[in-house]
């Protein structure tokens, strides 16, 4: 039997990247072009700055992800791209990308949610049972998944205004570190004490929603008023306060679903995926708390924005045999099932 080939293009925010995944799991390459250090004296993405790098990047990544990978155009079995949510700039230039190259060499198009994508990472790690729930915390989603099987989305839980990795931005301005500041957020709060304890927004509510602009809300204020008195606070226990209370919401209203719904796996998907001290509330307290539900976080690498988890998304949405036209359009505000 011949081995699936897919070539994957991922370019929804700041990162432009492609790779070619073997049948759904393994990655043969996985080229990340980053943007970082464009965006950081702005202390955000500037959608502008972000689609002209990728217009730079997004050939010279496809042409190293083949090599890398040792495959031909010939031997790959479909072409998938990113086509929401995100940027609408960035992911047009992906789907240009991704079009041209299917268009060029007659092979089908498969159109993968990138939210998707980052639970479909886990599958790169080992392979998912259902059915299962998925925690995406990213800048911009937070979200609970329940997925009854391969490529079926149900959001059982999502927040009402800011997502985490949001707050976490913006904290992370305030206290002066650079951007993005969630891993220097996280290596500070490992310093510190909870000595503030700042709300834990609907923690005891009997649904799975959360909500964190009251969180971050009560820091600036805290901060601020600690300025104009000229009081100097700590730094590391701000920090240990902030991602207290995040960690807290975040694990008991995931650990409550995982009571709930009847569930084999939890995943842990999206770029506050990397953070330690959710990584290590969640790997103490399921085992306790609701014993044979299997914890799956993908390594650091995959946990940020990366084509290999878009072509193991698309490995299922092959299998069902979703693909897209030629004129497939960008959607960036697409929303997960």
């Amino acid at each position: 039997m011949n081995s699936e080939l897919i070539l994957a293009v991922e370019s929804s925010c700041d990162e432009t990247s492609v790779a070619v995944i073997k049948d759904g799991h393994e990655i043969l390459s996985n080229i990340v072009a980053s943007q970082i250090k464009s965006h950081q004296r702005f202390g955000g993405v500037v959608p502008e700055v972000a689609s002209r790098h990728h217009v730079e990047q997004i050939t010279l990544c496809l042409e190293d992800a083949l090599e890398k990978a040792q495959v031909k155009p010939t031997d790959l079995t479909a072409v998938a791209v990113t086509y929401g949510p995100g940027l609408v700039g960035s992911l047009l230039i992906g789907i240009a990308a991704a079009k041209a190259f299917a268009w060029a060499h007659q092979l089908p198009l498969i159109p993968v949610n990138h939210m998707a994508g980052h639970i479909y990472a886990a599958r790169l790690v080992k392979p998912l049972e259902f059915p299962l729930l998925a925690l995406l915390v990213s800048g911009g989603h937070t979200e609970l998944v329940y997925m009854a099987e391969d490529g079926h989305y149900e959001i059982i839980g999502e927040t009402r205004d800011d997502a985490a990795g949001e707050a976490y931005d913006k904290v992370g301005r305030i206290l002066g570190l650079s951007y993005p500041s969630g891993k220097e957020l996280d290596q500070l709060a490992h310093l510190g004490k909870d000595t503030f304890h700042f709300p834990r927004a609907m923690i005891h509510e009997n649904n799975y929603d959360f909500s964190f602009s009251g969180l971050k809300s009560a820091f600036i204020n805290l901060v601020h008023n600690a300025n104009q008195k000229g009081e100097k606070l700590s730094k590391e226990n701000l920090a240990a306060s902030f991602q207290a209370s995040v960690v807290d919401v975040l694990s008991a209203k995931t650990i409550r679903a995982c009571q709930n719904w009847p569930v084999k796996q939890l995943v842990v998907a999206g770029g506050v995926a990397a953070n330690q001290g959710l990584r290590e509330r969640l790997a103490k307290e399921l085992p306790k708390e609701v014993p044979g539900v299997e914890l799956i976080v993908p390594p650091l690498r995959l946990c940020g924005d990366n084509a290999a988890m878009i072509g193991a998304a698309a490995h299922v949405e092959l299998a069902k045999r979703h693909t897209a036209s030629f004129d497939l359009n960008a959607k960036p505000g697409l929303a997960l099932g």
